[in-house]
C-alpha cells in the first residue's frame, strides 16, 4: 500500500482546518483519510515524525497542525520528552516502552487492538494497534514474529503514535487474558459481589473495595477475574461501568453489552442521516396513484414494505393476478463506502427487544425518509409481478418509483375487515384494495402447498411492556391469514429479485437453507420410532416427508414433541454468494429483498438490482466492491448474534415477570432432556426453565438419548420431550434469565394428574444421569 506524499499530507491537514480553528488532526484521521491500514501505519508514523522534525507540522495537544502563514516554527528535537508528546488533557500517562497488554478485539479491517493490563482506571485506556510484521522465513538469527489473537495476553514493545494511541509489536505470549465477565455489582454488609449475567457461570465472585472504581450498587459492569483461589470466591476487578440496573427497561442493556452489539452511531453517520432529503420523481416511475398500503403489527417501528394487487387484465391469463411489492429505496440514502454504510455493515441488522430497538440505520432514515408513511412521497424499489390463478410466476420486472401510501394498516385491522367487521379506515379499501390482496394470496398459497414448504406449528410469544419498560404480561403472538398474506407477497418479491440477479452480471447475496444433515435425520427417525411413527429411509429427504409426520401428530399428545424435533433437525439458513436453494421454502433461488431498513443483506441486493437494471444512482460501486464471502459470513454471524440477544432478553424479561410468583405451580411441557435435568416450557407465559434431576421424585434416572426421555429405574416413571407436567417455581434470576423448577406432577392426554407411569416400551440403551436419592 503506497503512502501519501509529503505535500498530500500537508494539504490534508491544511484543508481540514477552518480559519482560526484550533483543530488538531490526529494520525488516526490521516490514516483513515488515505486508507492506510495495518503495518503501513508504522511507515506513516515515521513520515509524520520527519515532518515534525523538519518544522512542516506542529505536534501539539490532540495531534498535528500545519505551519501557520508560512512561518517556520522552532525545530523540535528528534526525540521528544514525554511531556511534549502532545497528549490531551486528562489522558493516561504515557505507557512504558515495554508493557503487558491484553488483545481485546479486531476492527472491520481485521486489525488487532489491545488494552494495557494496568492503567489509571479513572480515564479511558489508550488504544493500541497490534502490528505483526511478516516473518523472515527460515533465516537463522532473524526475528520471527509470534502469532497472537483476541484473548491473548502478551509482552510487547510499544511505540507512541499520537492521540492516545500506540502501536505494539508482540515479544512473547504470557498467558490467556483473564476471564472477563458481565454482571451486576452488588454491595451488601460492606462486601462487594458480582452477579454474572451468564447463567452457566456458577462461581461466586467477590470484588474488593479498591477494585470497584466508579461503579455503584446495582450497576451493570464489565469485570475481569484476576485471582482464582483453591477455596473461596474468585476475585475480580471492575473494568467499566455500563449503567444502572434500576429498572426492567435496562434488562435489554445486558444483551447489548454481553453480545457486543454496536448501539451508538458515529458522528459522520448521524450527520449524513440528518442531512438526508426527500427524493424527487426524476427518472423514477410515478406510482402515487396506485393504492399501495402497508400492513404491520400494532407495535411495528418501521414500515418499509407496501403491497398492491389487482386481477390481471390479460385475456391469456384468466384468474391471474398483477402484484406489486414496493420496498423503501434505502440504497438511495445509504451509499457504498460512506459513513452510514459502514455503520450499517457493522450492525448487520436491527435488533428488536421488548422495550427498544437497536436499529441498523439512524432514526432519521429508519423512521423517517425510509418509512412508507401514509400520504407522504417516498422513493421505492418495486417488484412488479404477474402470476396465474395457481400462483405460478409468469413474469416480473424490478422498477424504481415514487409512491404515496394510501393507509397504514395492522394485521388485526385487515383480518377483521376480511372477516366482515371493517372499521372506518378499512371500509373504503375493502373492494378495491383488501379483497384483491386476499384473492392473490389464495393463488400464492396454493403454489406454496404444491411445492412442499416445511409447515411447522410453533407458538411465538411476545412480551407486553408499557412506555416505561414495565412488564405487563407475556402472551402468544396472534397468527392470522393477514400475516400469511404478507409473508407470501414478500416471498414472491424475494424470488423475483433472485431470478433477476441470477441472470445478470452482478453478484447476489443468496439466502440459502441446506438439506438436513443425514445424521440428524437418522436421530429423528429413531425418536419417531419410539412413538410408532415412521420416517422414510430411501432417497433425499424432502420437506413433504416432514410435513407428512407433522400432519399425523396434529391435534394429538405428541404434536409439541414432533414439531420440536423436526425443527432441531433442520440446518440453519445463512447468507452466501453461492446458491444452493432454500430447502424450507422449497425454492431453487431466493434472496432477501424486502427489508433493507433492518438487514444489510437486503441493501446489498438492492444495489445489485439497481446496477443490473441501470436504474440510476446508489447501485453497486466498483470502488467499494465487497468481499462477498467474508461479508456473507459476517452478516450471518450478526443475524445469529441478534437472535441470541433477543432470545436471552425475552428470558430475562420473563424471569423478572415471574419473580413475585415464586412457589406457584405452573403447567408446562418438556422441551428437552439432558444428563443434568429437563428443560420445561410453561404454557401460560412461554417461559423456559430448568428442572434439575435433584428436583425430580426420588429415584435413579437414566437418560435415553434415542427416545429423548429420562426413565426412573425403580418406579419406571418416564418423562419425554413433549410431555405435559406441573412444576413448582423455585427460583428466578432476571439478571441471568434463569428459572428453576421442582417437579409437581405428571399430566396425561386427558389433563388428569398421574403420580407415576410404568415403562411403556422396552428400554433403549441408556446411560445413567446424576443420582437422586
Amino acid at each position: 500500500m503506497s503512502l501519501p506524499s509529503k505535500d498530500e499530507i500537508l494539504a490534508f491537514i491544511r484543508d481540514s482546518k477552518t480559519p482560526g480553528s484550533k483543530l488538531k488532526i490526529g494520525k488516526r484521521d490521516i490514516a483513515r483519510a488515505f486508507n492506510i491500514k495495518g503495518p503501513a501505519k508504522i511507515a506513516l508514523k515515521a513520515l509524520l515524525k520527519n515532518l515534525t522534525i523538519d518544522g512542516d507540522v506542529e505536534r501539539g495537544p490532540g495531534g498535528f497542525s500545519g505551519n501557520q502563514d508560512g512561518a517556520s516554527p522552532p525545530k523540535m528535537p528528534a526525540k521528544m520528552p514525554a511531556s511534549q508528546k502532545g497528549r490531551p488533557f486528562g489522558s493516561p500517562s504515557p505507557l512504558p516502552a515495554v508493557d503487558v497488554i491484553d488483545i481485546t478485539h479486531t476492527d472491520r479491517d481485521g486489525d488487532l487492538f489491545a488494552k494495557p493490563v494496568k492503567w489509571d482506571r479513572s480515564v479511558p485506556p489508550p488504544e493500541i494497534l497490534v502490528v505483526q510484521p511478516k516473518s523472515h522465513g527460515g533465516t537463522r538469527g532473524k526475528y520471527r514474529p509470534i502469532t497472537v489473537g483476541v484473548g491473548d495476553r502478551v509482552l510487547a514493545k510499544l511505540f507512541p503514535a499520537g492521540d492516545d494511541t500506540y502501536e505494539a509489536r508482540p515479544i512473547k505470549k504470557i498467558a490467556a487474558a483473564p476471564t472477563r465477565l458481565l454482571g451486576v455489582y452488588e454491595l451488601a454488609d460492606g462486601v462487594g459481589r458480582l452477579r454474572p449475567v451468564d447463567k452457566k457461570y456458577r462461581y461466586e465472585v467477590s470484588i474488593a473495595r479498591g477494585d470497584v472504581g466508579p461503579a455503584l450498587h446495582g450497576d451493570l459492569v464489565a469485570a475481569e477475574v484476576f485471582e482464582v483461589p483453591r477455596y473461596g470466591p474468585q476475585r475480580a476487578r471492575i473494568l467499566e461501568r455500563l449503567g444502572p440496573m434500576n429498572a426492567s427497561r435496562n434488562l435489554s442493556l445486558i444483551a447489548i453489552h454481553a453480545q457486543g452489539i454496536p448501539h451508538a452511531f458515529n458522528d459522520e453517520a448521524v450527520a449524513e442521516a440528518a442531512n438526508a432529503k426527500g427524493a424527487t420523481l426524476g427518472e423514477r416511475i410515478d406510482l402515487r396513484q396506485i393504492p399501495l398500503i402497508t400492513i404491520d403489527g400494532e407495535d411495528a417501528r418501521d414500515f418499509d414494505d407496501a403491497v398492491f394487487a389487482e386481477p390481471d387484465t390479460d385475456p391469456a391469463n384468466p384468474g391471474g393476478w398483477h402484484l406489486m411489492v414496493a420496498i423503501a429505496d434505502v440504497a438511495w440514502y445509504v451509499r457504498a463506502g460512506e459513513a452510514l454504510d459502514r455503520d450499517a455493515y457493522l450492525r448487520g441488522n436491527s435488533v428488536y427487544f421488548p422495550d427498544r430497538v437497536v436499529p441498523m440505520l439512524p432514526e432519521e432514515l429508519s423512521n423517517g425518509w425510509c418509512s412508507l408513511k401514509p400520504d407522504e412521497d417516498r422513493p421505492v424499489l418495486v417488484a412488479d409481478m404477474w402470476i396465474d390463478d395457481k400462483g405460478k410466476p409468469l413474469r416480473h420486472k424490478i422498477i424504481r418509483g415514487l409512491m404515496r401510501s394510501r393507509a397504514r394498516l395492522t394485521y388485526t385491522q385487515v383480518q377483521a375487515a376480511r372477516d366482515g367487521t371493517p372499521d372506518a379506515v378499512t371500509t373504503p379499501l375493502m373492494a378495491g384494495v383488501i379483497a384483491p390482496l386476499y384473492g392473490a394470496y389464495a393463488s400464492l398459497d396454493a403454489a406454496r402447498a404444491k411445492r412442499g414448504t416445511l409447515e411447522l406449528d410453533l407458538v411465538e410469544r411476545k412480551i407486553v411492556v408499557d412506555r416505561d419498560g414495565k412488564i405487563l404480561g407475556v402472551e402468544p403472538r396472534a397468527r392470522y391469514d393477514s400475516h400469511k398474506l404478507i409473508e407470501e407477497f414478500m416471498i414472491a418479491a424475494n424470488v423475483a429479485a433472485a431470478e433477476t440477479l441470477s441472470s445478470s452480471a452482478y453478484p447476489a447475496v443468496y439466502r440459502v437453507h441446506d438439506r438436513p444433515d443425514p445424521e440428524r435425520v437418522d436421530g429423528l427417525r429413531e425418536a419417531l420410532q419410539t412413538i410408532d411413527l415412521k420416517f422414510p429411509h430411501a432417497g433425499e429427504t424432502r420437506a413433504a416427508d416432514f410435513n407428512r409426520v407433522l400432519a399425523q401428530v396434529r391435534g394429538g399428545p405428541h404434536v409439541h414433541m414432533v414439531n420440536t424435533l423436526v425443527l432441531r433437525t433442520q440446518a440453519q439458513a445463512i447468507y452466501s454468494p453461492g446458491n444452493i436453494g432454500h430447502f424450507g421454502l422449497g425454492l431453487k433461488k431466493y434472496v432477501h429483498f424486502t427489508s433493507p431498513i433492518r438487514r444489510y443483506s437486503d441493501l446489498l441486493v438492492h444495489r445489485a438490482l439497481i446496477a443490473a437494471g441501470r436504474l440510476g444512482e446508489g447501485g453497486w460501486n466498483p470502488k467499494h466492491d465487497p468481499d462477498l464471502i467474508a461479508t456473507c459470513e459476517y452478516i450471518s454471524m450478526t443475524e445469529r448474534r441478534a437472535a441470541l440477544a433477543e432470545r436471552q432478553t425475552v428470558d430475562r424479561f420473563t424471569a423478572a415477570f415471574l419473580a413475585d410468583r415464586t412457589g406457584a405451580v405452573f403447567r408446562g411441557r418438556i422441551s428437552g432432556v439432558s444428563r443434568f435435568g429437563l428443560f420445561v416450557n410453561l404454557d401460560e407465559t412461554g417461559a423456559d426453565g430448568i428442572l434439575p434431576m435433584r428436583n425430580l421424585p426420588q429415584d435413579f434416572y437414566d437418560l435415553d438419548e434415542r427416545g429423548h426421555r429420562v426413565v426412573g429405574r425403580r418406579r419406571g416413571m418416564q418423562l419425554r420431550v413433549g410431555d405435559v407436567i406441573d412444576v413448582n417455581l423455585l427460583e428466578t434470576n432476571e439478571v441471568a434469565g434463569g428459572i428453576v423448577f421442582e417437579y409437581s406432577g405428571r399430566v396425561d392426554s386427558g389433563g388428569r394428574d398421574v403420580k407415576a407411569l410404568r415403562k411403556e416400551a422396552p428400554r433403549a440403551p441408556t446411560r445413567p444421569t446424576r443420582r437422586r436419592r
